[in-house]
């Protein structure tokens, strides 16, 4: 049964949420066929919670889509993190937006803008950088609807990404 985008809830990620978003996540990677360029640990995950507002849609408690965000030092010992602020340094605020994933089953009912949306309140004027994959041409059009901006790109591994930039 399909449930409208208006009956998920959209809110701040708890504790409670962290094996949903570990579920998602995994779900998502590219090992099983999804697109998420980095995988998270448990641990880093709760730090992450502590540190700044991580957004999760919810269908009767359910965790189907989230939206995390980190200071740049957090996650600097990832590779992909420290070249992403490589290529584009942003503001001295700046943090670091993503990964955002949507459970296949709830994609094309705004879930990430929503997300996106409620972000902003909880962020307002602060920038935030993400990178996407060049090949995501559906990651790249959903975060240009969002109103980001493609501001630098960089190759790691041989593939090509995108980093974009918006301020909230």
């Amino acid at each position: 049964m399909m449930v409208p985008a208006n009956q998920i809830e959209i809110g701040r990620a708890t504790e409670a949420d962290v094996d949903g978003i570990m579920a998602l996540q995994a779900a998502n990677e590219v090992s099983n066929g999804g697109t998420l360029s980095a995988s998270l640990p448990r641990e880093r995950i709760h730090a992450m919670l502590q540190a700044m507002p991580l957004m999760v849609a919810r269908d009767r408690g359910r965790v189907v889509g989230f939206l995390m965000t980190t200071p740049r030092e957090m996650n600097s010992d990832f590779e992909i993190v420290r070249a992403t602020f490589d290529a584009f340094p942003g503001a001295p605020d700046a943090y670091l937006y993503g990964p955002v994933c949507v459970d296949a089953q709830y994609r094309g009912r705004g879930l990430a803008q929503a997300m996106f949306d409620a972000l902003r309140v909880l962020l307002p004027g602060r920038q935030g950088i993400l990178f996407i994959r060049r090949d995501n041409a559906a990651s790249l059009n959903a975060h240009a609807r969002m109103g980001m901006s493609e501001v630098a790109e960089f190759t790691l591994n041989g593939s090509v990404f995108v980093v974009l930039a918006y301020t909230g």
